[in-house]
Order: C-alpha cells, then structure tokens, then sequence
C-alpha cells in the first residue's frame, strides 16, 4: 500500500430510481460531479477548510455534519486513524436539490479520498457503508442508489438497502443517456411529502413486471424490451406535478427517438435512456427546448454509463 500526503478525488452524478426501481436502482453517468482533495496535516483530527460551488447555500464545515466528512470520519474510526491530522477540501459541481445525487457524490467522494490517501486498504464495495452513512446526514434515510453508483459506478440493483445487498447489472454497449437539469428546485422531503402509502395490487403486479423486464433487457441487451420497462407507474405519476412542463419534456425525448424518460431521483432533473450517443445527444437538446417553452432554462448531459464511480484524479 502507497501511503500519500495529498490526493483529489471525484465522484460523478448519479440517476436513482431509474423509473421503475424506487430506492433500489441507480446508475452513474459522464457530467457533473464533486470533488474532494484531502492532505496531511500535522494538527490531529479531520478538518475540513474548504467547501466552494454552493453559491448562496452554506454547507457545515463541522466533519460530524457534512456528509463528505461524516462518510471519511466513519472510515478512520473503523482503522482506528480517527486522531491522524487530515485536512479536507470539497469543491461542489453540481446544484443542491437537483435530482442529480448531489449529496451522494459528496459522501461517496469523501470516503474514496480518505481510503486512497491511506493506502486504499478497503475495497470500494468494503467503503459503501460509510459512504451510505454519509449521505444519511444530509436526508436522513440510509439507502445507496445514488452513492451506490457514485462510489462504484455503473447500474446497481439494491436487493435491500438495510444490509446493503447491492449487484452491478451489466451495461449494454450502446446504451447512453440524457439528463436535463431545470433550474427549479425540488427538496427530496416535498417529493416525499407527495407520495402516497396506498397501493393499488394492479400498479404492484405492473411496476414488478417492468423492473423484471428492464433487468432481463439490460442482460439481453434488449433495447426494446428496455424501452417498454421504463414505464413509472407509481412514482412518477405522483411527482410529475412538482416539474413544470414535465410531461411535455418527457413527451419530447420519446418522439425524438428515446427508450423511455422519468424524473431522476427526487427530480426536478429528467432523464431518458437512448441507444447510441447520437440520440441521447438529440434528446438532451429536445428536452432543454421543451422546458424552455415555459420559462425555464437548463443544463443537458448525453453520456455512456459511467462504470468507473469515483476516481482519483
């Protein structure tokens, strides 16, 4: 094991739920992300001296209360290196309340940088749950579809969030992706607010069948049977109301050659499944004009999967 006195990470976004897999499926892609430089420092105990890219929101600097800290604090302790001196940098690249895995890329981060400067003595799926607990601190619920893929990269079916049973599905070749990030906001606790706990046995029988069928698609490396999958009939028909043009924007992507489109994680971000980087290309830039339709303005991404999760950089 190399020990180093510095090294800068970064976790990419992250897409959750994928649709059909509310809480239990996620997936990285190429875009934005956070980064985390973390060096020695003759002064015991973690630090962390630095956070920029959050505009007017403030972010604790106390490591007990920031999820890249908490994340890197739970992984010291465990090697019991919890007094070595550590200072931490956080650079923010993506918005807060975006839908993008914001919070995760933080944790997911936080943890790779402190396991990588002392020599990586845990393996990244040995690092998930301190990452998981990391992101816990920012919305108080303790499931990995977004840090999961942060910090392993790829699609990642969680069987259980409790004992972290987490799987990699495989990739198909082609398989691209397009997210649109509108400049609205959607906390994850009014996105919660709006669901309900009544469940008709019919949305159970449709929404199993269509996770099923989009695992069964990815293994195939059935496009088609993908596309009929990604069809959100619990989710997403409840939060759309909290996305302004919503079902224009989706509406767009699939006349433009998409797969399939839902809202990524807690929204307000979009996302739809596409074959082939020419298409998602197209559909990003679709869905950007349907939201500009109604005032709002956006940033797009058309990317692979990203199977690398965090990496030191």
């Amino acid at each position: 094991m190399k020990i180093l006195n510095e090294v800068r990470v970064f976790a990419p976004a992250t897409v959750a739920n994928v649709a059909v897999g509310f809480d239990i499926l996620g997936f990285a892609f190429h875009g934005p992300g956070d980064e985390v430089v973390l060096r020695r420092s003759t002064q015991a105990g973690l630090k962390i001296t630095t956070i920029t890219g959050t505009g007017d929101k403030k972010l604790p600097l106390e490591p007990e209360r920031n999820t890249a800290g908490f994340a890197a604090l739970g992984l010291l302790r465990h090697l019991g290196q919890e007094d070595l001196g550590l200072e931490m940098e956080i650079h923010k690249k993506m918005p807060f309340g975006s839908g993008l895995g914001s919070s995760a890329a933080s944790a997911a981060a936080g943890v790779f940088a402190a396991n990588t400067l002392l020599g990586s003595p845990l393996s990244k799926e040995e690092l998930l749950p301190f990452a998981v607990a990391g992101e816990e601190i920012a919305d108080g619920a303790y499931h990995a579809d977004n840090v999961g893929p942060a910090l392993l990269g790829g699609i990642l079916f969680i069987r259980e969030n409790k004992t972290l049973d987490v799987h990699k599905l495989p990739v198909p070749e082609e398989l691209h992706v397009a997210v649109v990030y509108p400049h609205i906001e959607v906390l994850t606790k009014d996105a919660r607010a709006v669901l309900s706990n009544q469940l008709e046995l019919s949305q159970h029988i449709q929404q199993n069948g269509n996770l099923g069928a989009l695992i069964i698609g990815l293994y195939e490396n059935n496009y088609d049977l993908i596309g009929r999958a990604l069809e959100d009939v619990i989710i997403e028909p409840q939060r759309a109301q909290l996305i302004s043009g919503f079902a224009d924007v989706k509406a767009s992507a699939i006349t433009q050659g998409a797969l399939g489109a839902s809202i990524s994680g807690a929204g307000p971000s979009v996302f739809a499944l596409c074959r082939g980087e020419a298409t998602a290309k197209h559909v990003a830039q679709e869905m950007k004009s349907a939201f500009q339709k109604y005032g709002i303005m956006s940033d797009g991404y058309a990317s692979p999967i990203n199977t690398a999760g965090a990496i030191q950089m």
